[in-house]
């Protein structure tokens, strides 16, 4: 059985309070360089820098935890191991004085991989039930990935001709096009029949267990009911 939305409540939440308690200390960390007089110096800005990555990942995090309860939580979850080493890598740059730019290629891949991962986090946790914009999702993610294994190859190659450049862009352009019609649909667009499904009552004896397990898990009635279904399904299956 896969694992459901409220399996999962507890690891979301806790991703949720680290992500907003570790920037919301960085960013006082910013706010105190800024206000606190004197000169402006290097530790000023290593202070600024560690406010400008850890928000970052920040937000990466949070794309990776829309995935969270959905049957694509293992790309959310990769995203979530990638994107540490950008990260543990620039804190190490902005830190370290010595510094002699070798580390620059693990960390342009990373970055390039991490950045990827979050925006298939977000195409697949808002448009994958979707059916009418079924191939257009699909036909981005391809070239998601196309332009991430370009970009990384060029950066570990550190050579790229002309033709691949021109081809790079072709990629990236319609990449960010399809993006933004896949969002756009999905967020504004009209669901269609089958994506809706046929409503389902719910006795009024479970209404108040339906409402209570939803505001616990913090997911909505739909997801619960979903949820319950599916163990009852599966538990059917097995016996």
């Amino acid at each position: 059985m896969s694992e459901t939305a409220s399996d999962t409540a507890p690891i979301r939440r806790l991703v949720v309070a680290l992500t907003i308690g570790s920037f919301s200390i960085a960013a006082l960390m910013g706010v105190i360089a800024l206000l606190g007089g004197g000169s402006f110096g290097e530790r000023e800005w290593q202070v600024l820098g560690t406010t400008l990555i850890v928000g970052t990942t920040s937000v990466a995090m949070l794309c990776y935890l829309a995935t969270s309860g959905t049957r694509f939580q293992v790309v959310g979850v990769a995203g979530g191991i990638v994107v540490l080493i950008p990260f543990a890598i620039a804190l190490f740059m902005v830190w370290n004085s010595n510094y002699d730019g070798e580390l620059y290629k693990p960390f342009g891949v990373g970055v390039t991989l991490a950045a990827t991962l979050a925006q298939l986090s977000l195409l697949l946790a808002l448009a994958a039930d979707r059916s009418r914009v079924r191939v257009v999702l699909w036909s981005t993610v391809v070239l998601a990935s196309a332009v991430a294994a370009i970009v990384s190859t060029m950066i570990v190659a550190e050579n790229a001709s002309d033709g691949l450049f021109r081809f790079l862009g072709v990629l990236a352009i319609l990449d960010v096009l399809g993006t933004v019609v896949t969002l756009a649909l999905a967020l504004f667009g009209n669901r269609s029949a089958a994506d809706r499904g046929a409503p389902v009552a719910i006795p009024a004896r479970l209404e108040q267990q339906v409402a209570a397990a939803a505001a616990q898990a913090q997911v909505s009635r739909d997801q619960v009911v979903a949820d319950a279904l599916d163990r009852y399904f599966s538990e059917s299956r097995t016996s």
